[in-house]
C-alpha cells in the first residue's frame, strides 16, 4: 500500500469532507487515512488503482488536486481563515487573525499575505472581511444574538463599525437584510470569485 497526501482546491466545508469519505469508501484498493478541510491522505494499492485514477476521482466530484507550493499555501490560508471565521464558535478576539493564520499554516504573516494576494488577486484582509460578512449574515438571520454580541464575537471594535461595513459590503442595513424575501448569500467557496 502506498500512502499519498492530496491537497485539494476549494475543499472548504464539512459537507466536502463527507462527500470525499463516502466517495472513496466505494473505490476498491483505497483506504482513507484522514480527511481535513483542504487535504486528504489516502492509502492505495498500486496494483488496483493508479495515482491518475485517484486524481480523476477527485475531479469527478468537483475537486482539483493542487501541487504547486504557492497554490497549496493559498488553500491552507483559505482553510485557516474559514476555520477561524466561519466554523469557530468562540470569540476570535482572543487571538489576532494574523497570528492564528500564521500559526495554522506555519509561515510568517508577511509571506502569507504576499502569496495570498499574488495567487488570488485580492488581499487576505478583504477575504477575511468577506468571510466575516457572510458569518454576520448567518447570525443576523438566526436572530439569536444581539448586534453587540455579533460585533464582539467577530472582533469588531463597535456595533457602529460592523453596521457600516455590513452596509458598505451588502448595500443593506441589518433590518433591511433581515426583511428580504431571499437574502443574498455567497457560499464560502465562491467568496474569492465574488470579489
Amino acid at each position: 500500500m502506498t500512502e499519498q497526501k492530496f491537497y485539494l482546491k476549494n475543499m472548504v466545508s464539512k459537507s466536502c469532507i463527507k462527500l470525499i469519505e463516502l466517495y472513496f469508501q466505494s473505490i476498491e484498493g483505497v483506504i482513507i487515512k484522514s480527511v481535513f478541510l483542504g487535504n486528504v491522505v489516502l492509502s492505495y494499492d498500486k496494483s488496483i488503482v493508479s495515482i491518475e485514477k485517484l486524481t480523476n476521482s477527485f475531479k469527478e466530484i468537483g475537486f482539483e488536486v493542487i501541487e504547486d507550493d504557492d497554490a497549496i499555501l493559498t488553500e491552507k490560508i483559505k482553510v485557516a481563515s474559514i476555520e477561524l471565521i466561519i466554523f469557530s464558535s468562540n470569540n476570535n478576539s482572543i487571538i489576532r487573525n494574523s497570528d492564528y493564520i500564521s500559526d495554522r499554516v506555519q509561515e510568517p504573516y508577511d509571506k502569507i499575505s504576499k502569496v495570498f494576494s499574488r495567487m488570488t488577486g485580492t488581499t487576505l484582509e478583504k477575504f477575511i472581511i468577506a468571510l466575516k460578512i457572510e458569518k454576520v449574515k448567518d447570525l443576523v438571520l438566526e436572530d439569536k444574538l444581539t448586534l453587540s454580541e455579533i460585533s464582539y464575537q467577530l472582533d469588531y471594535s463597535s456595533v457602529q463599525y460592523l453596521s457600516k461595513q455590513f452596509k458598505q459590503t451588502t448595500g443593506y442595513t441589518f433590518s433591511e437584510f433581515r426583511n428580504l424575501e431571499n437574502p443574498p448569500r455567497i457560499h464560502v467557496d465562491e467568496i474569492l470569485r465574488a470579489q
